[in-house]
Parts: structure tokens; sequence; C-alpha cells
């Protein structure tokens, strides 16, 4: 047993599923499944019950998520206390970006208890401005390939953009939205921002400023939605379609040259 096999178990379980736990640890479904099988193996007990549409743990993973979660706090804190990070990180977020940052935010406090990270909102247009005003130590954007003038930052992992459709139905999506009823989010969100550049002929039909009251229009089949896989992850009972050339939603980070350790602990931990 090592410490990856007990960060795959305790992402499939606090993500409910192993395609949203490979989107998390950004690798793919089989490593997953093979990683789970293997530590199954060893412990000669299932932890998961595998239905088509859900994956639940069984008692014997009731019992021990709880136990390997424990275990890669008390690693972190370790690691921390061999090596601490300590100081204030400003963090410039623009609305509708950055989906996962409560994992963010999680992930730096247990493994540095010592740095305080203060989230900000931006608008899309603010990011270097922030970062050369000091208003922010990092401001995460979505660069536009498209414009010679973007400020250069240091690329975050990137993922594919899905299309989003009530529960049921084909797992492929049409390369031309413009036939489909849309939800997607205010200008100036950074999904939105995203999706307008990647799909010009769409059509808008509802617009909300919120990841969920997105998911309850496409789960009522009111509307399909653009998203990045992992926003899409976050909502297991909808069907993701992927296009045949899928557009990719690419984060950067936007700070100073030479960042001390605090911003490069966060930088780490985005990446």
């Amino acid at each position: 047993m090592d410490l990856r096999q007990l960060a795959v178990v305790v992402a499939v379980a606090e993500e409910g599923g192993f395609t949203a736990a490979a989107l998390r640890l950004h690798t793919v479904q089989s490593t997953v499944s093979t990683v789970v099988r293997a530590l199954e193996r060893d412990l000669g007990t299932p932890l998961f019950h595998r239905t088509t549409h859900r994956v639940a743990l069984t008692p014997a993973g009731e019992a021990f998520v709880p136990a390997a979660r424990a275990a890669l706090v008390a690693v972190e804190r370790a690691r921390a206390a061999i090596s601490p990070v300590h100081g204030r990180v400003r963090l410039g977020l623009v609305p509708g970006l950055l989906t996962d940052v409560h994992r963010v935010l999680a992930g730096l406090r247990d493994a540095h208890p010592g740095l305080a990270v203060e989230v900000r909102q931006l608008g899309r247009d603010e990011p270097a401005h922030a970062v050369a005003e000091s208003t922010v130590d990092i401001a995460v954007s979505v660069p536009d390939p498209g414009d010679p003038a973007a400020p250069p930052g240091t690329p975050l992992a990137g993922e594919e953009l899905v299309l989003v459709t009530a529960p049921g139905g084909s797992r492929s999506a049409p390369a031309d939205l413009s036939g489909l009823a849309l939800v997607d989010f205010p200008r100036g969100w950074a999904i939105r921002d995203a999706v307008d550049r990647a799909f010009t002929g769409r059509r808008v039909a509802l617009e909300v400023d919120d990841l969920t009251a997105a998911a309850g229009l496409v789960r009522g089949g009111l509307a399909a939605c653009v998203l990045p896989a992992s926003a899409a992850a976050r909502f297991p009972d909808l069907t993701v379609r992927r296009f045949a050339t899928s557009p990719l939603w690419q984060l950067a980070a936007i700070h100073r040259e030479d960042p001390p350790a605090a911003v490069a602990a966060v930088l780490a931990h985005l990446g």
C-alpha cells in the first residue's frame, strides 16, 4: 500500500466516480481503475460498489476512506514541518474561472498550515494590471491566443470543454451548436469568454450566474451547457458529450518573476 493508492481511493470516494477522480488527479480513468483494483486485491476486499451510473463505498470502503484521508493529511503536515511555508498570498480570480478553488485552498491549508491565502475577484480585463499594481500576487486568467498583447503567464493544467445535456442520450457532441438552446453565464465570466471564442455561432437562450443553477436547467431538459470537464464532473447525473475536436480550457497564472516561496507554493497547487 502506498500514498498514491490512498490518494486515488479518496478521490474516487469524494468525487463519486472514477472519471471525475481521474479529472481531479489529472490522469485517465483506466489508471484510476487499475490502482483501485490493485489495492482491493492487496486488502482482500472491494472498497466500492460499481454500477453503470454510480460508484458507492462498501462497508469496508466506509471504514477505509477516513483512515486513508487522515494518513494523507498527516503526511502533508509532516512535509510542512520539514519545509514550512509562511506568509500571505493574494489570489485574484475572474468569476467562473476556477471551479474547484475550494480543493486548492484545502490542499494548501493541509500542506502549509502557516500560509494564508486571500481570494479576490477580478474583472476579466484586470489580471495583468492587478499583478503589476501589486493588488494581487497571482492572477489566474484564460489567455486569448488571438491577442498578441495578452500578458504571459505560467500555463496551468489544461482540460477539454464538453457539452453537458440532460441524463441519457448520446455521448458525442455536434460540432455545430447553432441548433441547440444553451444556458450560459454572464459576459465577463471566464467560462463564457472561452466558450464565446470556441463557438461563435451558438444561441444563448438562458443566462445564470451560478453553476448549480445552470446544471438544474440542463437536468430539466431546458438547455444544454458547455463547461470545462472538471466543472461537468461535479454533476455526475448529467450526460457529458465530447466534441470530436475538443476546444481546450487552458488557464494561466500571471505573477512576478522569481516568486517568493509562499507564491511558489500556491502556484504548485494551482498547476
